[in-house]
C-alpha cells in the first residue's frame, strides 16, 4: 500500500474536555505518515492552553472568530498541506487502525473523492450513530438518511452493512477527502455555517464525476448530538441548508416542483410539531423557509455547474422515505430500500 500524507484536522470550539478524552486515541493511530492538527474556532474555554501543555505534538492553529463548521474548515484546510484531509469531530473515539483501510480503498480508485468509516455510538457501542452510521443516502426529495439510521430510528449493528460501497454523502464527523479534490470543489459553502454542508459538498463532488464511499472496515465511535432538542438554531440550519442545497444542485426541471413539494411537507411537519406543543420547532421551520425565499431574491446560493438528474447519482433512493417511514411505518434501511 502506498503511504500518502494524512492530516487529521479537528475543528474545535470549547471542546477542551473532548480533546483531553479523545486526542490520545487519535495520536495512537497506527498509520505512520500522519499529522494531527487542531483548528480552534475562537474557543472561550481553556482548549488552546490544554493543547499547548498536554499535547505538544499536536499542531494548533487559532481562528480569530467562530466561522462554524463550513467556514472554520475552509479556513483551517487552507493552512494545512497533505495528500488527504481527515475532518474529525472532537467527540470521536477512533480505533488504532482506522486510517489504513480507507486510504487503501481511496488510493485504489482515483475517482473516490471522499470516504467515511462506520460510525457507532460511543455510549452504546453495538448501535449505529446518528451522524452517518454506515454511509449517507438521500431520497428523491432531498431527505438524508443512512445505512443504519432512518430519521431518528437507529439500528443495531449486526454486521449487516459491512461492504464498502458508493454512497451519496460521507459524514462530516469523520470524513476522509483527497485534498486536491476538496480544493478543486472550493470546499464547503460557508453560508451553510453548520449542518448538511458535507452533503452539499459530496453532491457537488458527484456532479464533477467523483465517487463517495463508506469503508466499514474502519470503525469509530461518536458521542454525537442526534438527541439534542429539535428546536432553535439546529432545526433552522437543517431545514434552511437542506433547501439551499436543493436550490443549488437540482436541475431546473426537478427544482420547480420538488422545492414547492418540500415546502408543503416541511409545513406539515411544522404544524404537527406545534400541535404537539413544540412551538420552537414550528418557529425554526418558519424562519428557515423565510430565509430561503428571501435568498432567492437577494443572495441565492450559487448554482452548481453540470447539474444532473438526482436519480443519476449514487446513493439516491428514488422514492419517498417520508411516506415509507411516517405513513407505512418502515423503520430499517433495508426495508426502506425495497
Amino acid at each position: 500500500m502506498s503511504n500518502p500524507s494524512v492530516a487529521i484536522v479537528i475543528l474545535n470550539f470549547n471542546g477542551s474536555s473532548y480533546l483531553q478524552k479523545f486526542l490520545p486515541f487519535v495520536l495512537a493511530s497506527t498509520y505512520t505518515n500522519k499529522k494531527v492538527v487542531v483548528a480552534d474556532n475562537a474557543s472561550s474555554d481553556d482548549s488552546v492552553k490544554v493543547l499547548q501543555e498536554k499535547f505538544p505534538e499536536v499542531q494548533v492553529i487559532v481562528n480569530k472568530q467562530n466561522d462554524g463548521f463550513a467556514g472554520g474548515y475552509n479556513w483551517a484546510l487552507n493552512l494545512v498541506e497533505a495528500d488527504y484531509f481527515v475532518l474529525l469531530n472532537s467527540d470521536v473515539e477512533v480505533t488504532p487502525n482506522w486510517i489504513e483501510p480507507i486510504i487503501e480503498l481511496m488510493e485504489g480508485d482515483a475517482i473516490i473523492a471522499a470516504c467515511q468509516p462506520k460510525l457507532l455510538s460511543y455510549s452504546n457501542r453495538n448501535m449505529f450513530e446518528y451522524a452517518g452510521a454506515s454511509g449517507g443516502f438521500i431520497d428523491f426529495l432531498g431527505y438524508p438518511f443512512s445505512r443504519g439510521r432512518v430519521f431518528d430510528i437507529l439500528e443495531e449493528d449486526k454486521k449487516q452493512f459491512e461492504n464498502a460501497t458508493p454512497i451519496f454523502w460521507a459524514t462530516g464527523a469523520a470524513m476522509f477527502v483527497k485534498a486536491n479534490i476538496f480544493r478543486d470543489c472550493k470546499g464547503f459553502d460557508e453560508r451553510f455555517f453548520a449542518h448538511q454542508e458535507e452533503i452539499d459538498l459530496c453532491w457537488r463532488m458527484q456532479l464533477k464525476g467523483y465517487k463517495i464511499y463508506v469503508c466499514p472496515a474502519s470503525v469509530v465511535y461518536h458521542v454525537g448530538a442526534g438527541t439534542l432538542p429539535r428546536g432553535g438554531r439546529k432545526v433552522f440550519l437543517n431545514f434552511r441548508n437542506n433547501l439551499w442545497m436543493l436550490s443549488k444542485n437540482l436541475p431546473v426541471h426537478e427544482k420547480i416542483w420538488k422545492l414547492p413539494f418540500r415546502f408543503i411537507l416541511d409545513g406539515i411537519s411544522a404544524w404537527k410539531g406545534l400541535l404537539h406543543g413544540d412551538k420552537s420547532f414550528f418557529i425554526a421551520i418558519y424562519k428557515a423557509h423565510k430565509s430561503v425565499v428571501k435568498s432567492w431574491f437577494v443572495n441565492e446560493p450559487k448554482a452548481s455547474k453540470n447539474r444532473k438528474p438526482l436519480s443519476s447519482l449514487q446513493g439516491v433512493h428514488n422514492k419517498s422515505i417520508v411516506w415509507k417511514h411516517f405513513i407505512k411505518g418502515v423503520k430499517s434501511f433495508n426495508e426502506i430500500m425495497k
